[in-house]
This record gives C-alpha cells, sequence and structure tokens, in this order.
C-alpha cells in the first residue's frame, strides 16, 4: 500500500487526503468527472444514495474500481438517529436502547457483516461521548446516541461494539474527540463552546479515548468542531475565534498524538457543517485542519466545496505552506489504515434479509 500511494502524482496524493460524499444513487456524468479531478481517497455515503441493496453494492463497486488505490469506503452507521441503512434493512436500536454490552457486541457483528456485504469497509462509528444525567439536558444533537450513563459504561459498550465490528471485517472510527457529550449546541448548526473545566474534560470526556487508545484497537478517531474555552489546549485563529479543536494542533497534534500517544488515522467530522462554515471557507477550513494534524478532510456533500478543498490544499502544497513532509506524514496513515481494510463478501441477498431479522430480534429483546 506504502509503495502505491508513493507512485502517484502530487494531485492524486492530495485527493487521499478527501473523504467526499457524492449526490445520487448513481454515478451520473458530473460526479464521474469530479471524480477524475479529485481522485478522492474515500467516500461517506448518505440514505441519499442508498435506494436498493443491490444498488448499493453495484455503486460501491463503481467507486472502487475507479480509485487508483483502494478507498475508505465508509458510512455513518451507528443505530438509531443515525442508521443510513434503516431504507434497505430494518433499523437497527439506538445506542441508548441497549443494557448491556454484549448486546452492543451482536449490533456491530450485524453491521459488520452487513455493511461488508454491502461493499463497504469502513464504519464512522462508535460515539464515544459521555453523557450524564446533567448533559442529558442539552440540545446538541447527541440524543440517544451515546451509550450509557457514565464514563465506564461508554469504554465497556463502545469497545464492545469496536471490537466486534472490525472482528466483522469493518473498520471503525471512534468520535467525537476530544468529546461533544458537555456541548450545548449542535456543531452542525454553530460551534460549540464548551465552558466545563480542564479537570471535567481529562476525566470524563477524554476517558474513553485514553482506555480505548491503550487497547490498540482503535486505528482512527474523528476530530469534532468543539472549542473548550477554559481548556489550556484551546486556542484562537488571527481573528481572536475561538478554534475548533479539528482546527487546532494543540487537540489534534499535542493532546491526541503526543500526549496520548495515538498514531492512527485522524478524520474531521463534516466540514461543511455549520461550525465550520459559518466561520471559515471551506478551502481555508481544509488547509487549516492539515495543519493541525488531521489526515483526512470529510466533505459530504457540496461538489463545489469539495473541488474548493482540493484545490486549496493542493496549492498550499505547491506553495510550500504545507511541506512534502507533512504530505507524506498523513499519506503514511493513510496507507496504514487501508491496508488494515478488508475486501467486500460476496453479494447475497438471502442473507442481508437473515441479518435484518437478527437486528429485529436483537430489538425486541431491548
Amino acid at each position: 500500500m506504502r509503495e502505491q500511494l508513493s507512485l502517484l502524482s502530487l494531485e492524486e496524493k492530495v485527493g487521499q487526503l478527501l473523504l467526499i460524499g457524492i449526490a445520487g444513487a448513481t454515478i451520473d456524468a458530473d460526479t464521474r468527472t469530479l471524480i477524475n479531478t479529485v481522485r478522492p481517497g474515500g467516500y461517506c455515503l448518505f440514505a441519499r444514495n442508498i435506494r436498493d441493496l443491490r444498488q448499493t453494492r453495484v455503486l460501491l463497486d463503481e467507486l472502487r474500481d475507479l480509485a487508483p488505490v483502494v478507498p475508505f469506503l465508509s458510512v455513518d452507521e451507528e443505530g438509531g438517529l443515525v442508521d443510513r441503512l434503516k431504507r434497505v434493512m430494518a433499523p437497527t436500536p439506538a445506542a441508548s436502547r441497549l443494557q448491556h454490552p454484549d448486546q452492543a457486541s451482536e449490533q456491530a457483528a450485524i453491521i459488520g457483516e452487513s455493511l461488508r456485504i454491502l461493499g463497504f469497509n469502513m464504519d464512522l462509528a462508535p460515539v464515544v461521548d459521555v453523557i450524564d444525567e446533567e448533559r442529558r439536558r442539552y440540545s446538541n444533537g447527541l440524543f440517544s446516541r451515546t451509550y450509557g450513563s457514565s464514563r465506564e459504561e461508554v469504554v465497556g459498550y463502545a469497545s464492545a461494539f469496536l471490537a466486534s465490528l472490525q472482528a466483522n471485517g469493518i473498520m471503525g472510527c471512534i468520535k467525537h474527540f476530544p468529546g461533544l457529550g458537555a456541548s450545548r449546541v449542535d456543531s452542525h448548526d454553530d460551534l460549540p463552546v464548551v465552558e466545563i473545566s480542564e479537570i471535567e474534560l481529562d476525566t470524563a470526556d477524554l476517558f474513553p479515548y485514553r482506555q480505548m487508545l491503550a487497547s490498540g484497537m482503535v486505528h482512527a478517531v474523528m476530530a469534532a468542531h468543539v472549542s473548550f474555552s477554559e481548556n489550556r489546549h484551546q486556542r484562537n485563529d488571527d481573528q481572536g475565534r475561538p478554534l475548533p479543536a479539528s482546527l487546532n494542533a494543540a487537540f489534534v497534534t499535542k493532546l491526541l498524538r503526543e500526549e496520548m500517544g495515538f498514531g492512527g488515522l485522524v478524520v474531521t467530522d463534516d466540514l461543511e457543517m455549520g461550525a465550520i462554515m459559518k466561520n471559515y471557507g471551506i478551502g481555508e477550513a481544509c488547509t487549516m485542519a492539515i495543519a493541525a494534524g488531521a489526515d483526512v478532510l470529510a466533505i459530504c456533500a457540496d461538489q463545489n466545496n469539495i473541488r474548493s478543498g482540493y484545490e486549496s490544499v493542493l496549492e498550499t502544497v505547491r506553495s510550500g505552506k504545507i511541506t512534502e513532509e507533512r504530505l507524506n506524514s498523513s499519506l503514511e496513515r493513510i496507507a496504514a489504515a487501508k491496508s488494515r481494510l478488508s475486501d467486500p463478501l460476496d453479494f447475497n441477498a438471502e442473507r442481508l434479509d437473515q441479518l435484518s431479522q437478527r437486528t429485529d430480534q436483537l430489538s425486541a429483546g431491548l
């Protein structure tokens, strides 16, 4: 994999940094032109892309065939509110409904095999944000998406989910670093400015990361668009605005990589969220995220934004503001992650129906 990436042109290497969304359930002419221009390192599918089981597999096979090296073929498949397959398979229960880590393991086994039959190789899950009874009152978009009501329960459930998911051939990605549990604003809408103490962030929100990173099972972490006014790692941008953690080297590089020792893949949350777009242009946000230490830039919808992000990073590399050494460090981590990806299983509609029935049985037992 490293040798494959080393043979790419500069333009193709920059494309490897992008995880993009596409418009529909098929690859139309505009989408094909975009792919041929950007050569993205991966894709994230949403409900708009998933019409039926066979169509989803055909789409993913085509995306794989168009890529110069194996792409990340990802989806947010958590269950509950974030269930991209619910139109084509039985709805899977929300994390908050699960009553034992064994149920999280069973759920992930079903999700993992289903995704692999459909052609995916990555799931942007599980959520490891910590929501206790006090935080449950906040309107931050995490309703029902989190496990249990304590940091220990989060670790127990999320670890069971991740281990089972990856045992079934789908790479997971824990999120949203360094923690959205105390946010009072949904980052889809605006930038959360969290006012908890440094001690609370350290002992509550970072606890799942420390525990799970120590296990060696975590290969990808998603960086959140969130700021922490009372934290030593918080920085402001050149206009005095609080930097989101996803664009802040003190969080991504110093805290996650250096202090916590994480050497795997860092993926940004979708850079088209309000927390970013209300404050930065997409090109500026992409270059800031790379400078902060991110490896993969998620731009999940607008083709113009995808092009602008790609062109901005490419120009910044050409100008030397992002060094070739910095680019290569991300390509090394991307290569390491891609070397862990599994090939898809044979398409089997009957088996997918059986897995749907297992999901119904899981839901009925809750």
